[in-house]
């Protein structure tokens, strides 16, 4: 078994716990109002702004024998510039306003996970930051191209609604296939199970942005 391999397996409760979150349910069967919408789409502006930020860190934190890695990370870096004006555009296409949500503040949930992401970068170690990847990308790979749809066609929204969700359900694909490459080349032990306590971690952290947006909106069960 490969260590990706392991990897998911490890997680796997935990990733099966934030897929069966109702918001995220009921997301992917079109039942969310336009407001939820915009809600998960501000939420996700405020985490996905700090890809980059933390991919830097974490490509400079990186040890000498990861140089390989940092490589890797600066790949990563490229293919996530400017992603979160996606997420921004979106919200202006549903006919809100973006720029109230450019400077306006994350939920607690949102901010509990960044500021864990950066102190895992900053102050633990860097290899940690690669489960807040898995989450995220795994998450999107598993839903977002098809609640893109269901939502579009509940809410009758266009597809210039749709940018960020329906881009990463393909996108990451992609990703998850480069991930796994990489993810097998950490042969470290050490480092492999402080990547999958962080996995684990971050499934708790994301899945709190669900479930506080799940209870502003009244998405029961």
């Amino acid at each position: 078994m490969t260590f990706y391999e392991q990897l998911l397996q490890a997680t796997e409760p935990d990733r099966n716990a934030l897929l069966s979150l109702p918001l995220i349910t009921r997301g992917a069967a079109g039942e969310l109002s336009l407001e939820a919408y915009v809600a998960f789409l501000t939420q996700a502006y405020h985490h996905v702004k700090h890809t980059i930020p933390l991919l830097m860190s974490t490509g400079g934190r990186l040890e000498e024998r990861y140089e390989w890695l940092r490589v890797a990370t600066g790949e990563y870096i490229e293919e996530e510039m400017g992603h979160q004006e996606w997420v921004l555009n979106d919200i202006e296409a549903c006919g809100f306003d973006k720029e109230k949500v450019r400077h306006g503040k994350p939920g607690l949930a949102t901010e509990l996970m960044v500021s864990y992401a950066y102190d895992m970068v900053n102050r633990v170690n860097p290899i940690g930051f690669f489960g807040m990847v898995l989450v995220l990308e795994g998450t999107s790979t598993a839903v977002a191209s098809h609640a893109a749809k269901a939502i579009s066609q509940s809410l009758n929204l266009p597809a210039s609604c749709f940018s960020y969700l329906a881009s990463h359900g393909a996108l990451d694909v992609e990703h998850t296939q480069f991930y796994e490459e990489i993810v097998n080349k950490i042969s470290d032990e050490k480092d492999q199970q402080l990547l999958m306590h962080a996995a684990k971690v971050f499934y708790k952290l994301y899945a709190d942005i669900f479930l506080d947006l799940g209870e502003q909106f009244m998405v029961r069960a």
